[in-house]
């Protein structure tokens, strides 16, 4: 039976003998169950771990890296904060609302299991066209999602990015950042001291969410992937409220050793996993468990997802005094086991042992795949096409097509649905380069971006990677804070296939290779294989989500033109960058050519230049997709103020209007400030000049001009009007 069970639950025929081999014999149907979720991609990164420890992870400022529940970041000495992203995009395909909203939940209690108070949330969003029915279905689900779950639990979203691409049509990207701050002290997830007390706290375990980390997030979609709804777990808000409180009021009484959410894996991944890392075991009574379901068979009970629970380490003698807490805030609490010395995960049902697994065996020893990987053949082709460079034959139209586009038009109408001022300490949101967030009752404020273009990794992983880190901390210092630390969601096709494998390869080198330029260590973060559905995979698409430290709350810089009068200097110089771009994509129908090349020095040297100008500056913003003209655009309907754009005699208009060079920024100060903001860049080695003035009601450039209000209209309904007539 057992030779056929394994592959139904993920595993292979070699990874089974792998299991005989540590065991001595043949594992029960529910140590293979446990085996099948903690080897499974999703929890052992067997396919990414031999690319991912090269990834620069240490750093003055990071106090926990990769291998906790989120990486811990030091702002100021005794201040820290707990950031992390994950993906929850498997699940968001099956059942949006669900799945988006899980997503939500999970990410927050790895944000809690560190100690820390969740004051944040970003979310990373791609779908496929917005013309397509089945895509505004999605859309609908997911963002209702994030707002209903977010809301209830009264953490802020604050920002994100909504990308539409035809690749992600059938895979959606639902990406989930959340940061947190240590108020009290900063836990760890072991589980140490022998007789200490295992208490399982929150919901009730159910049948929702088995197999949702060996079969549904670590497997190719296919037409009968719909099928898979009974693996995406339910969540319920309301119960994770009570839970952020319950945990945080133990952790202020000192009443926990170790503490650990439960998520992909169920009961089975903090049991391991917490006793792994401290050298112990664990002895679980499946009959102390608080089950919704009857009759659920032990498996199920151990490889639950259920959401919504927290596995705490207690001492003996404060165990009801934790209990008496749970019941305080509503929550059912039980001890379900006892740490031992014996280094084996037991799990006894009436009586009888029915699991006894080495703990690392579970949470260490799993497989590790030195996948094969090579340069696909079609990538000489593509980077070989026509990049869609040619102009225009009318520069209006194209601008205000491209100001309309799905990509670039606002997202008001999602994130309109967050309730991103809870707390009432978001000074930048929505919309912005980066948000920023002011830590409570501090004067020092973090600021947090998420960013990534799989467009540019598809022509080419390692530089898109790199162009993505850099976009990533170019936002947060957009905002006057130092980019400091960096998690990733890194999502890719079937990393079984050797040319999705080298995609990944390139990437995360591309990643590890600029991050350590600029000196933002990686604290962790999430790896999403599978992403495919009937052989098409997405695009490969590292998201990067990026925090700076602004020492003062007061002083971010806004992306919007706040006055008449400023002047506007463009910081960086403008290439002829139009491979993979938003005008080559909309205006020229091609993705085709070369991403544009970062220069890591320079673009190093803006970020030094961009936290210097801080005091000096009225607004910064980056010209990322569209290139300058969409920029200042941006910044111009933002602050309701107009604009004149000086002509660049160097370029042709198309090239100067929508390059997508990086390693620049536009900036706003008044005249007063001009030349100092021109030595300061001068004194970093960053190109600056003066091209233009704010003003008026009117977006002037040397060869169109644009009223501001018909900007307006079509930066803020181009993706609603497209989504409105899907649903005609």
């Amino acid at each position: 039976m057992i030779s056929t069970l394994h592959r139904e639950l993920g595993l292979t025929d070699g990874e089974l003998e792998q299991i005989v081999d540590r065991l001595g014999r043949e594992p029960t149907h529910t140590e293979l169950a446990m085996f099948s979720v903690m080897w499974s991609e999703h929890c052992s990164y067997k396919s990414s771990r031999n690319h991912l420890k090269n990834l620069p992870t240490e750093g003055d400022r990071i106090l926990v890296g990769p291998g906790e529940g989120a990486g811990i970041i030091e702002v100021v000495p005794g201040v820290a904060v707990a950031w992390k992203i994950e993906s929850h995009n498997h699940p968001s395909f099956v059942e949006p609302f669900n799945g988006a909203a899980t997503g939500i939940g999970g990410i927050v209690r790895d944000i809690l299991s560190m100690g820390a108070r969740p004051i944040a949330l970003l979310d990373s969003l791609r779908f496929g066209s917005p013309d397509d029915p089945k895509t505004r279905l999605l859309i609908d689900g997911v963002v209702h999602g994030i707002s209903s779950y977010g809301n209830s639990i009264g953490v802020p979203t604050v920002g994100g990015e909504m990308v539409f691409e035809d690749c992600y049509a059938e895979n959606p990207l639902v990406n989930v950042a959340c940061l947190g701050v240590i108020e009290h002290k900063q836990m760890n997830g072991r589980g140490e001291g022998d007789g200490n007390a295992a208490i399982l706290f929150g919901s009730s375990t159910g049948r929702d969410g088995i197999g949702g980390a060996s079969v549904l997030a670590s497997a190719e979609f296919d037409e009968d992937s719909l099928d898979k709804r009974p693996s995406v777990q339910v969540g319920d808000p309301f119960t994770e409220k009570l839970l952020i409180e319950a945990s945080l009021e133990l952790i202020r009484s000192d009443l926990v050793v170790g503490f650990q959410d439960l998520g992909a894996g169920g009961i089975s991944c903090p049991t391991c996993e917490m006793t792994s890392k401290a050298g112990t075991g664990i002895d679980v009574e499946l009959e102390s468990i608080h089950l919704r379901e009857p009759g659920m068979e032990p498996f199920e009970v151990m490889i639950s997802e259920s959401q919504e629970r927290m596995l705490a380490v207690v001492e003996p003698s404060r165990v009801d005094e934790v209990i008496a807490v749970c019941s305080k805030w509503g929550l059912e609490a039980r001890v379900i086991g006892r740490i031992t010395d014996s280094g084996n995960v037991r799990v006894l049902s009436d009586g009888e042992v029915i699991v006894d697994v080495p703990a690392a065996a579970l949470a260490e020893e799993g497989p590790v795949y030195d996948r094969p990987y090579e340069r696909p053949s079609w990538i000489d082709e593509v980077q070989a096409s026509a990049p869609g460079v040619e102009a225009p034959g009318d520069l209006k139209t194209a601008f205000l097509e491209l100001l309309g586009s799905p990509r670039i038009a606002s997202k008001r109408w999602a994130w309109s649905q967050y309730d991103h001022m809870i707390f009432l300490g978001t000074i930048e949101g929505p919309g912005s380069d980066a948000a920023v967030i002011r830590l409570p009752g501090r004067d020092e404020a973090v600021a947090i971006t998420t960013d990534g273009n799989g467009r540019y990794c598809y022509l080419d992983p390692y530089e898109g990677a790199r162009l993505a880190v850099a976009e990533a901390a170019r936002n947060v210092a957009c905002t006057g804070a130092r980019p400091v630390a960096v998690t990733n969601c890194l999502n890719f096709g079937n990393p079984e296939k050797p040319g999705v494998m080298w995609q990944f390869a390139e990437a995360v080198r591309g990643i590890g290779d600029a991050c350590a330029v600029l000196g933002t260590p990686v604290t962790g973060g999430n790896v999403s294989f599978y992403n495919e559905t009937n052989g098409r995979a997405i695009y490969p698409t590292p998201v990067i989500g990026t925090l700076g430290i602004l020492d003062d709350a007061s002083a971010a810089v806004p992306m919007s033109f706040t006055s008449d009068g400023d002047d506007v200097i463009l910081l960086g110089t403008t290439g002829v960058d139009l491979g993979g771009s938003e005008f080559a994509t909309v205006i020229n129908d091609s993705v085709g050519g070369s991403p544009p090349t970062l220069d890591i020095d320079a673009e190093r040297a803006l970020i030094e230049t961009l936290v210097e100008l801080a005091p000096l500056v009225t607004s910064a913003h980056d010209p990322s997709d569209g290139g300058l003209a969409v920029s200042i655009a941006e910044s111009a309907v933002a602050g309701g103020v107009g604009v004149r754009i000086d002509e660049d005699a160097d370029l042709e208009p198309h090239v100067a209007l929508f390059s997508e060079t990086p390693s620049r920024a536009v900036v706003t100060c008044t005249p007063a400030s001009t030349e100092a903001v021109v030595q300061v860049a001068r004194k970093h080695g960053t190109p600056a000049r003066r091209i233009g003035s704010t003003g008026g009601d009117k977006l002037i450039f040397a060869t169109f001009e644009v009223a501001l209000c018909d900007a307006r209209e079509r930066y803020e309904t181009g993706l609603t009007k497209r989504l409105s007539a899907t649903m005609a």
